[in-house]
């Protein structure tokens, strides 16, 4: 079982706690603020309140044995520095840190995070390609210029073969999954794939090639 330990319970944090734990992992969190201890507490395996800019107490809380280190200490930057450099000292191997912006994550990286967020901004970015593509069930951008979608199929795909409709050449666009509702399962399509007015597409391609395709699918639906 992962070793996840939280340092920081914003709103992120402790939306973070909670959706970790569903997942089974050994979670510890770490909030100097009582209140928002106690509201965690109930998804963790065990939450303490202190002070994580002293070195000497996450040393004494068993920092060190955990596999992964996030940290969450809101708009604080001096603070999410200094933890993460703490924790770069401590040998942890993987520190995911949240930034604030691009100059806060730049120091963060060449301090020794091992993965930056922007949970705003990329809630944020999540949020207008689906006000702006309304046909998309789920937005998520997983490189620079490139995106997977959720998406259900147009009218007029339904009852036609996945090669009959050609999207991959039209859009240059790769479905990399399909979820059946009837019967509930996940498939990995081949050409020969019929859709149903049902079924959700999973579509990887870049920003581009995806919003042509949604273009389209609008006029359609």
């Amino acid at each position: 079982m992962k070793n996840i330990a939280v340092i920081g319970l914003s709103s992120f944090g402790f939306y973070l706690c909670k959706s970790l734990s569903t997942l089974g992992f050994n979670l510890m969190a770490v909030e100097i603020k009582e209140d928002l201890v106690n509201q965690v507490k109930p998804y963790v395996r065990k939450a303490v309140i202190g002070d994580a800019k002293d070195k000497n107490f996450l040393m004494k809380l068993g920092i060190t044995d955990f596999d992964t280190v996030i940290i969450s200490v809101g708009s604080k930057i001096d603070v999410s520095i200094l933890i993460t450099l703490y924790m770069k000292e401590l040998n942890i191997k993987e520190i995911v840190a949240k930034a604030i912006n691009d100059d806060h994550a730049k120091i963060l990286e060449k301090i020794g995070a091992t993965r930056i967020i922007f949970p705003e901004r990329d809630l944020a970015s999540r949020m207008a390609y689906t006000i702006a593509a309304p046909n998309f069930l789920e937005y998520i951008p997983l490189t620079e210029g490139f995106s997977l979608i959720e998406i259900a199929p147009a009218k007029e795909w339904i009852g036609k073969k996945l090669n009959e409709l050609m999207l991959r050449n039209k859009y240059k666009i790769q479905i990399a999954m399909i979820r059946e509702i009837i019967p509930e399962r996940v498939v990995i399509p081949d050409g020969n794939f019929v859709l149903k007015d049902s079924d959700i597409l999973y579509i990887i391609g870049s920003d581009q090639n995806i919003m042509s395709l949604e273009k389209d699918v609008s006029k359609d639906n």
